[in-house]
């Protein structure tokens, strides 16, 4: 595994909070107005997170699968998987089939959410803070969220594309942990893996998993 990917790695895991929290399940009707309101999602559904940590954690990881389970409906319907899943794959998508396409969703969804499970069970109440919050304009369809996870030691920036469906919502496409852009360093990989497999998505996305990310 290279430095930079370690480095990657790194930073994501110190990001899994600010993140999982944009990408919470709330009440339905709260869920109707945070939906339009990208910043209010970010600030309510950390606290459902905390929520979700919190009750987990002294039994994990005996509880694992509850654990992961819980926080994949987090994730469900905040994060534009189907949109991130494309663009990783890049040029290898127009190659893939509709299966292989739906599949290599799912394998990444999968992954992710093992990813943050085991990132975020050891949260230990850093600050976490909003940087730049402000007016949606009527019709913008695009905007950054900018949050700070903070500690004694150190600030870490993070950075959220969000994109604004038909239906209204606002769905997070994208995350810059400190400076690293985690759609393009996991298209990168995707590239290089399906380079080193002679193109063959089968073997890339059979071989993709939480210790892939």
């Amino acid at each position: 595994m290279s430095n930079v990917f370690m480095a990657v790695k790194k930073w994501f895991r110190m990001g899994l909070l600010t993140l999982a929290g944009a990408l919470g399940v709330v009440s339905l009707a709260i869920a109707q107005d945070s939906a339009s309101d990208p910043y209010q999602q970010i600030e309510q559904v950390t606290v459902e997170l905390l929520e979700t940590i919190a009750k987990h954690k002294d039994a994990y990881p005996e509880n694992e699968k509850a654990y992961f389970d819980s926080l994949e409906g987090l994730l469900l319907g905040r994060i534009d998987f189907a949109f991130i899943a494309r663009n990783v794959m890049g040029s290898y998508y127009r190659q893939a089939t509709p299966e292989q396409r739906e599949r290599f969703a799912a394998t990444f969804r999968s992954g992710l959410v093992e990813t943050y499970g085991r990132g975020l069970i050891g949260y230990e109440n850093q600050e976490i803070v909003l940087v730049n919050v402000g007016q949606v304009a009527e019709g913008q369809r695009r905007l950054t969220v900018k949050q700070e996870i903070r500690s004694a030691e150190t600030i870490y920036p993070l950075e959220y594309s969000m994109a604004r469906k038909k239906t209204g919502q606002w769905m997070v496409v994208n995350v810059v942990i400190n400076g690293i852009n985690l759609g393009k360093t996991f298209r990168n990989q995707f590239v290089q893996s399906a380079q080193r497999a002679g193109g063959d998505l089968e073997q890339v996305i059979d071989g993709w998993s939480s210790k892939s990310l």
